[in-house]
């Protein structure tokens, strides 16, 4: 099963009262809504851990294809090696008012030649240039344990998905 054809359980962020999220019995919004952010997102911003505690940040090409975030860099980036060390991160896109995090760990692998075509067409319909090569190389992918959204300044609609592991 992937995100993309399994509901997620759903609830409100964990936040202080002092967040308006789920006031005035808002409705949660669907994971259809990420996941049209997650596909139509240019650049996907990355938190990784360093290895003495520091976080690091940075922005990444990436792809959504089967309910899973696919990127792709080089490994001796400061991002690719703190992954080596610790694969949990968080992601989130580039807009500040329509707000898609994911958490999880990524998984650093090779996928069968089916899947890698998919990846490679999604990004080079998206990006057109410096396409990965997953079915070869391998490719970085993060499959979200949680995710939360809210899409406005109000925070009334944010929602938190949990998937199963």
């Amino acid at each position: 099963m992937t995100h993309d054809q399994t509901e997620p359980s759903v609830s409100r962020p964990q936040a202080p009262s002092m967040y308006a999220f789920g006031k005035n019995n808002a409705p949660f919004l669907p994971w259809s809504h990420a996941v049209e952010r997650l596909i139509a997102s240019e650049f996907y911003w990355l938190a990784t851990t360093r290895p003495d505690g520091r976080p690091h940040v940075t922005p990444v090409w990436g792809v959504w294809v089967d309910g899973a975030l696919y990127i792709d860099g080089p490994p001796i980036t400061t991002w690719g090696r703190n992954l080596k060390e610790n694969p949990a991160i968080s992601v989130h896109l580039e807009s500040a008012d329509d707000v898609v995090i994911l958490e999880g760990l990524v998984e650093d692998l090779t996928t069968n030649p089916e899947l890698g075509a998919r990846i490679v067409d999604a990004w080079d319909a998206k990006y057109g240039q410096l396409h990965p090569d997953p079915a070869g190389d391998g490719i970085l992918r993060l499959r979200p344990r949680t995710a939360r959204a809210w899409s406005s300044a109000s925070l009334e609609d944010g929602t938190r998905w949990t998937f199963e592991e």
